[in-house]
């Protein structure tokens, strides 16, 4: 079979070295019943090795060469390939529907995508067991982050306020073909339980927190702007003058509730002024 060329559009970068496959796979721990869905699975480095440990695996890839290849080479009983964008796929509606979350998810993401697709894996989250990730070290060291440090940012607070996440190894460029510029790493991501703290608003938090993030440097009182009037600091606990690198995950469900509680719930799920990038 002609060798594939890596597509630029498509962040293609390939995970060559086998002893970090080995490694991705026993952190993963596939069970043969298990339903896992692989993203990217490019030129099968994971999707080998994970089929010899499961009945069945579902892949999504979006480069049609690499999806042609993948069903001309598997069983489609063994093997479901989606040709689509993972940005476009109801990941929910590949889950087996029982009362337990039964989804696992993993894959080498691309780089250009990987922090819209994690969002838009968060809506799919109350079906998911795990998650295990390989992504720019940088990325996972900012989602992984916890307050007062540099990298704890609004990637951080949406991610932490949904799973517990651990970072489990780095992985050198050297490991794919053609390697890229920066150090990869591989996270661990578990949805956190139905009983966990959450927000009067998802859209509130997330407006909320872009805000507080998007002049990081500003005390919380000056990046909230005319909100900051309606939110009870000494109550929640959190300092006027602090920043919002400072505050932890609950503090940020509370400010939001706060809000939302003051009847500016509407300013803040519509965005408005607070509709900012974050960090």
């Amino acid at each position: 079979m002609a060798r594939h060329q890596a597509r630029k559009r498509f962040g293609q970068h390939f995970l060559v070295d086998q002893g970090v496959v080995s490694a991705i796979v026993r952190a993963i721990d596939p069970a043969r019943g298990d339903r896992v869905v692989e993203i990217g699975p490019g030129l099968s480095a994971l999707t080998e090795p994970l089929l010899q440990r499961l009945d069945h695996l579902c892949a999504v890839e979006i480069d049609r060469d690499l999806a042609a290849r993948l069903r001309g080479r598997h069983d489609e009983a063994r093997l479901t390939v989606i040709e689509a964008d993972a940005l476009a796929v109801d990941f929910a509606a590949l889950s087996g529907g029982g009362a337990q979350p039964d989804l696992r998810i993993v894959g080498n993401l691309p780089y250009n995508i990987s922090s819209p697709l994690l969002f838009h894996l968060m809506g799919c989250a109350h079906v998911v067991r795990d998650q295990h990730f390989m992504l720019q070290r940088e990325v996972i060291d900012r989602m992984v982050a916890r307050p007062g440090t540099p990298d704890y940012g609004r990637l951080s607070v949406m991610l932490q306020a949904r799973y517990r996440m651990e970072k489990l190894f780095d992985v050198p460029a050297e490991a794919f073909d053609p390697p890229p510029r920066v150090v990869s790493a591989v996270v661990r991501m578990a949805p956190l339980p139905e009983d966990r703290p959450r927000p009067r608003s998802e859209a509130a938090l997330e407006q909320v927190v872009a805000r507080a993030f998007a002049q990081r440097r500003k005390m919380l009182r000056g990046a909230l702007g005319d909100w900051s009037a309606h939110v009870p600091w000494e109550a929640l606990g959190i300092a006027s003058t602090d920043r919002a690198e400072q505050v932890p995950v609950e503090k940020f469900i509370a400010l939001a509730d706060a809000l939302v509680a003051a009847g500016k719930a509407q300013a803040v799920q519509a965005g408005g002024p607070a509709d900012a990038p974050g960090d």
